[in-house]
């Protein structure tokens, strides 16, 4: 393709990509440095509304909460997206049918997904998880408050992001495990490589490109976790569970306070720790292109 026919092609994707991405881009940081009331232009104050996030204790909880949940969920994902693809990757004609009822948590709207998710552990709606671990345990564990003690809630919350998130890691190794050659593997098995053996120093080292992107997409998708947590944390604020894309829609817009300027501070050092959370992976992802 032609320099002239490839610009002409892609130019009007970037136009739009700049168009949603930018000027919103742009007006939050100039938000971020005003006050603002809601319907009147902002007056410029500095770094007040950066001093006032850096000294809430709300923003270190909140990073530390999405931070950890970030990493576990998508360690979860990661491991058990690899056995799935594994095990899927073996199937034959039962394949599309398996994958179609592996994939339907993630084409399911995530708030609607987190709200049945809920039903699981509320007894107002059966709880079955309640009752199955009761009649397992012998009552050993009581009656959990799920969505009110901190670190129960956080087991629903985890549990709910890898259900939702682990089709999609499940999916795309398939797909890095589908080009895999099959010579490769038998020469392999030909030098007396066990299973195991075979999946650690021959097809994960192939697969890591793929990996690196899993893992890149996981977590973005992960630090913005928003919706589930309005059925399924809705005591966050007081049991330490509030993510950072809650604490800055209830900083902005939810609570009597509405503070857009120290909203759009918090969106900003937020744009930040993403980008620190994702330069190891954009990093490998580079070095796997110039390999």
């Amino acid at each position: 393709m032609k320099r002239r026919q490839f610009w002409a092609l892609v130019a009007p994707s970037v136009v739009v990509m700049f168009g949603f991405m930018l000027v919103p881009l742009y007006q939050t940081l100039r938000w971020s440095f005003e006050s603002v009331n809601y319907g009147e232009a902002g007056t410029f104050i500095g770094l007040t509304n950066y001093r006032a996030a850096l000294s809430d204790p709300r923003l270190g909880r909140a990073v530390l909460f999405t931070v950890g949940l970030t990493v576990v969920a998508s360690a979860f994902c990661i491991v058990f997206g690899y056995i799935l693809a594994a095990l899927v990757n073996k199937l034959g004609r039962a394949r599309p049918l398996v994958l179609g009822i592996l994939l339907i948590s993630y084409v399911s709207p995530q708030v609607v997904g987190a709200v049945a998710f809920s039903w699981l552990f509320d007894s107002n709606f059966g709880g079955i998880v309640d009752y199955l671990l009761n009649a397992v345990s012998g009552g050993a564990f009581g009656n959990p408050l799920w969505f009110t003690s901190t670190w129960p809630n956080r087991l629903i919350i985890v549990a709910n992001v890898v259900w939702f998130m682990l089709p999609f890691a499940m999916l795309m190794i398939l797909a890095g495990l589908q080009g895999v050659s099959e010579e490769t593997l038998e020469a392999a098995e030909i030098d007396g490589a066990s299973p195991l053996q075979r999946h650690l120093y021959v097809i994960i080292p192939s697969i890591r490109g793929v990996l690196g992107f899993v893992v890149l997409i996981l977590t973005m998708d992960v630090i913005r976790v928003f919706d589930s947590l309005i059925p399924l944390a809705p005591q966050s604020l007081t049991n330490g569970n509030e993510s950072l894309m809650v604490y800055i829609y209830r900083v902005a817009f939810s609570e009597a306070s509405r503070n857009l300027g120290l909203g759009s501070a918090i969106s900003v050092l937020t744009i930040i720790l993403i980008l620190i959370l994702l330069f190891p992976s954009i990093r490998n992802i580079v070095k796997e292109a110039r390999a």
